[in-house]
């Protein structure tokens, strides 16, 4: 696992630092460019040693008629140098996409650039057609996309897809030539054994070996501007921190320019020598990263850094009295995986030997990698997921044991909340008939189940009248709160939240957990959070266990676990954490610490 670590504020070269003016960019955080809005730049110029590398002049991106509003994009105007990175950073709709997918011409159907211009090494995207613009794209920008499985095609090798980039950008090389150039790509971005991997489909690689094959593509015809949107959003927190440094590393080699989109502000203070922040398809402010994290002018971005989770390490809870309200006792569970037809399958253990007790009003949180065993820990607990081995008792009453009926009445006293809020709900159902069909399931009157869905629907931050309107009329965030009260209309004794906040954005985010949070405080909720952002885990959570590879490395109350971790395991997690030295509470340990002797 590598160690990532904030660059802080060194200067590049001679690359200008902090509020120093660019060329004729004006200092501070104002906007760069003195254009008349709405005017258009002319074509094609020859940019000189200090011209950008991307010049977006005045961008205004036109929706369909008969949306909520007319533009995506309403005359945003920035630039990026040679050996620069420039994060574009907003909530959810607010453009960040659409002005990524507008630099590569690849804007959807129906949606036009109505005003400004995007050039990239003084030339108009516009203008570019055909051969033009296919040899633009992966050319002269490359571009990382968030979700690489979607982005890689399922039925090619991994090693065949990088030669096909190079091949349209290069022309064609003698095989072993291919070869060799394709696996050195592969090397370079920190896969190893790049000639197995080379032979593998995206499907056998994990999320953070498939980015980093996004990344070979990306980066295979020497791009001038790199543009990756949200690439690290679904990884763990060790891998992402380790995108984040190869990326970097990759910019520095080669002095290119690098546009990256998040909503992260932690992932912004890492990275970022220029931010520009996105509301509603405008800049709202922009400047380097330094002046707007310490010194946010607009009440939006102030509100955006507020949202952050500071890693507060909560005071010590007193120590529950009474018998468990949830106790889990060494569940195993192990998956085989099948290859091929000639190869052996392989097996993989999820759980091995996993225990932990949970008292009623108590917060328990799970972190670790993917593939830890997390997930599948929360899935075996509900019983979604069979394990090979151990006890789960809920009330004292071993759910293993429980078959039909009496597994399903037991099953009341559990509930789950996942990650995705827009595959968890059905889209042809009202939401007041999600929320009312767990209590009719178990014989609750009709008008009485949905007169308590409409309470339900009130106590998580809705309106009564969300209850007669379709999942699709909601954001994500209210999404997940309608999952929220799903889960809590069989009253459960225990929740079980598994990734609950990380496809939201940071602001929707701290709503919701400060929601559970208030629930578990009023309801007396015992609570399972699974997360991998360990920011969270300590604002939440009363005790924490730590996994790796199906095993529990280290397990405790939460600040004593993160202010002195006893295993590198764990520290290298807490090492991993983006933008600590904006977003971190001075209670966790910068020292090392010694790891237990196992």
């Amino acid at each position: 696992m590598t160690d990532a670590k904030p660059r802080g504020n060194e200067p590049r070269g001679n690359e200008p630092r902090g509020n120093e003016p660019r060329g004729n960019e004006p200092p501070g955080n104002e906007l760069p460019g003195t254009r008349t809005p709405g005017t258009r730049t002319s074509g094609p110029t020859t940019p000189g040693p200090d011209a950008p590398v991307l010049a977006v002049d005045g961008l205004t991106i036109a929706l369909p008629r008969g949306g909520d509003r007319p533009h995506a994009v309403e005359d945003v105007s920035f630039a990026i140098h040679r050996n620069e990175v420039v994060c574009l950073v907003g909530e959810s709709g607010s453009g960040k996409s659409m002005i990524a997918h507008a630099i590569l011409s690849l804007l959807p159907s129906g949606v036009r650039v109505a005003g400004g211009a995007v050039a990239v090494n003084g030339r108009d995207v516009a203008r570019l057609r055909g051969a033009d613009l296919r040899a633009f794209r992966g050319g002269e920008a490359g571009m990382i996309f968030q979700e690489p499985l979607s982005s890689l095609n399922p039925l090619k090798r991994v090693g065949a897809q990088v030669a096909e980039t190079i091949r349209t950008h290069q022309g064609g090389l003698p095989r072993d030539a291919m070869r060799r150039h394709v696996e050195g790509l592969l090397a370079q971005v920190g896969l190893p054994t790049p000639e197995l991997l080379a032979r593998s489909y995206p499907f056998e690689l994990s999320g953070g070996q498939r980015q980093r094959v996004m990344i070979a593509m990306a980066m295979a015809n020497r791009p001038a501007l790199l543009v990756a949107d949200e690439p690290t959003t679904a990884l763990d927190v060790t891998t992402q921190a380790q995108i984040l440094r190869l990326i970097d590393d990759l910019r520095r080699e080669r002095g290119m320019g690098v546009l990256l989109i998040t909503h992260d502000f932690g992932v912004v203070a890492d990275v970022a020598d220029r931010v520009v922040v996105l509301r509603g398809g405008r800049v709202v402010e922009t400047g380097s990263a330094e002046a707007v994290l310490r010194r946010p002018r607009d009440p939006y971005t102030r509100a955006l850094i507020d949202a952050v989770p500071r890693a507060r390490l909560r005071p010590p809870a007193p120590r529950p009295e009474g018998a468990p309200v949830l106790a889990v006792e060494d569940l195993r569970k192990t998956f085989t995986v099948r290859q091929g037809w000639f190869q052996p399958p392989r097996h993989v253990v999820a759980a091995d030997g996993l225990s932990l007790s949970l008292h009623q009003g108590e917060t328990l949180a799970v972190v670790g990698e993917s593939g830890s065993g997390k997930s599948t820990l929360g899935r075996m607990i509900m019983r979604l997921t069979e394990p090979d081995g151990g006890a789960i008792r809920l009330g004292g009453e071993d759910l293993r044991s429980l078959r039909g009926e009496a597994l399903r009445q037991a099953r009341r006293g559990l509930q789950i909340v996942f990650q995705d809020p827009f595959a968890s709900l059905d889209p042809r159902q009202k939401v007041g008939d999600a929320v009312a069909r767990g209590p009719m399931a178990f014989g609750t009157p009709r008008r009485e189940a949905k007169a308590a869905a409409r309470a339900l629907l009130e106590r998580v931050g809705l309106s009564a009248a969300a209850a007669e309107r379709y999942p699709h009329e909601f954001s994500g965030g209210q999404r997940q709160r309608i999952c929220i009260a799903r889960a809590l209309a069989l009253r459960p004794a225990v929740l079980i939240a598994d990734e609950a906040v990380s496809a939201l954005d940071v602001s929707v985010q701290a709503q919701v957990l400060a929601l559970l949070a208030e629930l578990r405080r009023e309801m007396r909720l015992a609570m399972i959070f699974i997360t991998h952002d360990l920011r969270i885990a300590a604002e939440i959570a009363d005790r924490v266990i730590v996994l790796q590879k199906g095993r529990i490395v280290e397990e405790g109350a939460t600040r004593e676990v993160f202010s002195a971790p006893r295993q590198a395991y764990t520290r290298a997690l807490l090492d991993a954490i983006p933008g600590r030295r904006f977003f971190e509470d001075p209670g966790f340990t910068r020292e090392p610490v010694a790891p237990e002797v196992a």
